[in-house]
């Protein structure tokens, strides 16, 4: 969805420095539902935050975050049964082999936008990134990050805010700690997903539940 440039923003554009990649192709699938697309994108709101690298005036990183919760997954598996004619009875169902698939984990959707596709590497093991779930006991690494692929429009019916040039990630986080503790204990509001590395760092809050 494009946005006016705020006086912020113009200044950084004009000074070469913007706050969001260059928009390019067209917009991402929308509802004809109004109400049903709005409903969609306040629960994409409360789960997702976004960031932004900058070396100077060069733009390095881009990035959202997006948890998977239970309440997320379902607006995300009823948005799909929309657009496919999917029939809305089966979304608990495949709500449940979601949650099945993803197993003892917290899982995030990561969308990123790097200029230099060198840095662009969050699923190799020798990656430049240090990627980090923060909550109140801590900050745990992933137990596994899967490279999704380009974003298209299919990724970006969902996803919005990814554009051409973004790639998708799939980031999980273990629900315990070595110790048995929750990850995220109960009461728990927000959660912090933290990208760091010699490029700068990145933080994305979003609600946990």
């Amino acid at each position: 969805m494009r946005t006016r440039l705020g006086l912020g923003a113009l200044l950084l554009a004009l000074s070469g420095c913007v706050s969001t990649p260059p928009w390019v192709g067209e917009s991402a699938p929308v509802l004809r539902n109004e109400l049903q697309e709005q409903t969609y994108r306040d629960i994409l709101a409360r789960y997702t935050d976004g960031g932004e690298i900058y070396k100077g005036f060069d733009s390095v990183l881009f990035a959202t975050a997006t948890l998977q919760t239970p309440a997320f997954r379902e607006a995300r598996l009823q948005r799909q049964a929309l657009f496919k004619a999917l029939p809305v009875e089966e979304v608990p169902a495949r709500l449940a082999q979601e949650l099945a698939q993803a197993g003892d984990t917290h899982e995030f959707f990561l969308g990123v936008h790097v200029y230099d596709y060198h840095y662009d590497d969050f699923d190799r093991p020798s990656s430049i990134w240090n990627v980090e779930l923060v909550t109140s006991t801590g900050a745990v690494r992933p137990v596994s990050v899967e490279r999704v692929g380009r974003a298209d429009m299919e990724m970006r019916a969902y996803y919005p805010a990814t554009g051409v040039f973004w790639v998708g990630y799939r980031v999980r986080f273990p629900t315990l700690l070595a110790d048995g503790k929750l990850v995220i204990p109960p009461g728990t509001e927000r959660v912090v997903l933290r990208l760091a590395s010699s490029l700068g760092r990145v933080e994305m809050r979003v609600f946990a539940h």
